[in-house]
């Protein structure tokens, strides 16, 4: 059964293995992210130039609006002071910075009343991490950088944490997305035509869980847990920032939440970096997770904006 735990005392360790369970994790105050919050409204203010950014898409048609967010998210998820924020949120929050590997943070921006919902805000459908590559030991951390509220979240649906659902991720290598379809976000509006694992059953969406953390907080959760986006129909976008997690440990060991419906090939581990130096996993260790991928793939593994 999943429990919401709001600002829990444990080590790293111990909420790794209750987020392996199903558990979530919200933490409210982190002066580390409100320091990150801070840089990241800059970026965002900046790029839309005097407009609020939660009611931009009032004012804008959405070509306009996509142009925007297609040059401000690869600025963002690339920029050094990124990079340098979630290092020191990781180190806050009790990780390991010799064993914890991060991801570049992912910013989202989930537009009210169907605005745009394709490509550079695509709006997620019920879905797993798990389904896109991502290992059974990932962990994703999801944090508001203005105010949220249930219409405009994200929703987990916990009665599929441990019940598979039938999906399209066997059709789903990493390595074939980098290659042929991430750098096509920003041109599909209106429709999105990129194949992505999706539910191929009906998923009864309640029960459902829409933690609200606050701006400087944070919500931790395992990529096994199926989540989708809210329908937003608050009347201002939602910006939000998620990145995600491994443990070293955890990744030699094959520990992690349990595989219950997840068929893709290829692996995101490769776009992981130390905490402590940015180094990133050796191949070696992520080896074992790229059985039966195609030599010619490999060329892509790595995530490069």
């Amino acid at each position: 059964m999943t429990s919401v735990n709001i600002d829990a005392a444990c080590t790293d360790d111990e909420r790794r293995g209750a987020l392996y369970a199903g558990d979530i994790f919200v933490h409210t105050a982190s002066p580390a992210i409100r320091e990150f919050v801070a840089f990241t409204r800059g970026m965002v203010e900046e790029a839309f130039g005097g407009h609020d950014p939660e009611t931009a898409q009032y004012d804008m048609d959405v070509e306009t609006y996509a142009a925007v967010l297609g040059r401000l998210k690869p600025v963002f998820i690339h920029h050094p002071e990124s990079k340098r924020h979630l290092r020191a949120i990781l180190v806050e929050h009790g990780c390991d910075p010799e064993l914890t590997y991060f991801d570049v943070p992912r910013m989202r921006t989930s537009t009210s009343d169907d605005f745009l919902t394709t490509g550079i805000a695509y709006a997620f459908h019920p879905h797993r991490d798990t389904w896109y590559s991502a290992p059974m030991m990932q962990v994703n951390w999801w944090l508001p950088i203005y105010d949220v509220q249930a219409a405009n979240v994200v929703a987990f649906h916990p009665d599929y944490f441990s019940r598979g659902v039938a999906n399209g991720s066997h059709r789903y290598n990493y390595y074939a997305w980098n290659r042929d379809s991430r750098a096509a976000a920003a041109s599909q509006i209106g429709v999105d035509t990129r194949d992505q694992p999706k539910p191929e059953e009906e998923i009864a969406l309640d029960p459902q869980i829409r933690p609200v953390p606050p701006v400087g907080g944070v919500m931790v959760f395992s990529g096994a847990q199926l989540h989708s986006s809210v329908p937003n129909n608050s009347g201002r976008t939602r910006i939000s920032v998620d990145f995600r997690t491994v443990h070293r440990s955890d990744v030699e060991a094959g520990r992690g939440a349990p595989n219950v419906d997840s068929h893709c090939t290829g692996t995101t581990m490769r776009d992981y970096l130390r905490v402590s130096d940015l180094e990133r996993l050796p191949d070696e260790v992520i080896a074992p997770y790229d059985e039966g991928v195609a030599a010619e793939l490999l060329q892509y593994a790595v995530f490069q904006g």
